[in-house]
């Protein structure tokens, strides 16, 4: 975890103010999670949802990346908009999409647990384009390889297993004479509302794959096009255009489009400003004050907090089999940070050792130093240069 300066803010200290923030932003992802459920329990349109959350997020950021971004920004160009375009089908389109199919089909918990396995994900998608570099003869490569193998086991225990209820409110007021559902394998268990657990965890795990998958593609655009906020704009804008043209094909239904109760508005205008605007406020400022690391171990936490809200709010039961794939994925998370961490260690002790017997090298040490504060907004799994962040 990055060492976070001692300063105080408003009579607070600093360290203080940001474990406070990452509490607070770990909370709104969380009610992100309950009320995206809430939001399609009450028939929104898988597609609606999208379209609106997307539009308040780039009314959102547009401004800052104007104005922040005028000296940063290339010109656009043909070959720009492609990559845009593409960026916005993985990180947007799809990204979003297999998420709202997951959620339909299993639960806001087990939506957050399978979101931890994102950063060994991208590791080893990083890993298999030559991106990242594994080494299997140092500790830290072996704890990254591991890690990901942790989460990849997580994730096909939570699909194919459920298990029996370990806790929930329906649980509690069963009857003494109602026998408990036996634990079963997955694939042989659907709701009885026409809903697959085993599908929408397919779904979930797609969701992850097409995050990781927009997080790597990012890495050849940014090089070329340095401006993070434009190319999130871009990216935000095209996905809206992929949306509505799906919803040209799927929703013809003119009246799925409007408003039919208080509660439908306030579950866009929490994704778009909440999950979409503030988070992304708050992460910029958690890391460049406490470093990629520090935001990314509180990911699990979300986990936690989810389970219990979505426990009140949705009346959703504990598995057995969630429980234990979220145990496997947490731990796998924190195997693939440590060896992060651990590989960054090394090789900033090898820069200042080069610079040391070189005095010439003294602007290489401070350029290292510096590349290992920033990073990626959800997970530190690349170089500074080639992430960015997500909405």
């Amino acid at each position: 975890m990055a060492d976070v300066e001692v300063r105080k803010v408003c009579g607070m200290p600093e360290r203080v103010q940001l474990h406070v923030a990452m509490l607070a932003l770990q909370f709104g992802y969380a009610g992100f999670h309950v009320v995206s459920r809430a939001a399609l329990n009450m028939g929104i349109s898988k597609v609606v949802f999208p379209v609106y959350r997307n539009i308040i997020a780039l009314v959102l950021l547009v401004p800052f990346a104007y104005f922040l971004e005028k000296k940063d920004r290339p010109a656009m160009s043909l070959s720009f908009a492609v990559q845009f375009f593409l960026l916005a089908l993985c990180g947007i389109t799809a990204n979003q999409g297999f998420y709202l199919l997951g959620l339909e089909n299993t639960s806001p918990t087990f939506a957050s647990a399978i979101q931890n396995s994102v950063p060994a994900i991208t590791f080893l998608m990083a890993a298999l384009l030559r991106i990242e570099k594994v080494r299997f003869n140092r500790r830290d490569g072996v704890a990254k390889m591991t890690g990901t193998l942790a989460c990849v086991a997580g994730a096909t225990i939570i699909t194919l297993y459920k298990g029996p209820t370990i806790f929930g409110p329906s649980k509690m007021t069963l009857n003494s004479t109602e026998e408990p559902a036996p634990a079963t394998m997955l694939w042989l268990q659907d709701d009885r509302m026409g809903k697959s657990w085993t599908l929408g965890c397919i779904y979930l795990i797609g969701h992850c794959l097409s995050w990781s998958g927009w997080l790597v593609l990012q890495a050849p655009v940014l090089k070329k096009y340095p401006a993070r906020l434009s190319v999130t704009s871009y990216t935000c804008f095209f996905g809206v255009i992929q949306f509505l043209i799906i919803a040209a094909f799927l929703e013809r239904d003119a009246d799925a489009w409007s408003f039919h109760s208080g509660s439908e508005l306030f579950t866009i205008l929490y994704a778009g400003f909440v999950a979409s605007g503030i988070a992304f406020a708050v992460q910029i400022w958690c890391i460049d004050r406490g470093g990629p690391v520090f935001v990314a171990v509180y990911q699990p936490v979300q986990t936690l907090v989810v389970a219990i809200m979505a426990s009140i709010a949705l009346g959703e039961e504990f598995y057995l089999g969630g429980i234990i794939g979220a145990i496997f994925i947490i731990a796998g998370l924190y195997l693939v940070l440590w060896g992060k961490n651990e590989e960054r260690a090394f090789a900033a002790r090898e820069a200042a050792a080069a610079a040391s017997s070189n005095p010439e090298h003294d602007a290489l040490r401070t350029a290292a130093a510096a590349s290992f504060k920033a990073s990626s907004i959800k997970q530190p799994l690349l170089p500074t240069s080639t992430t960015s962040e997500s909405v």
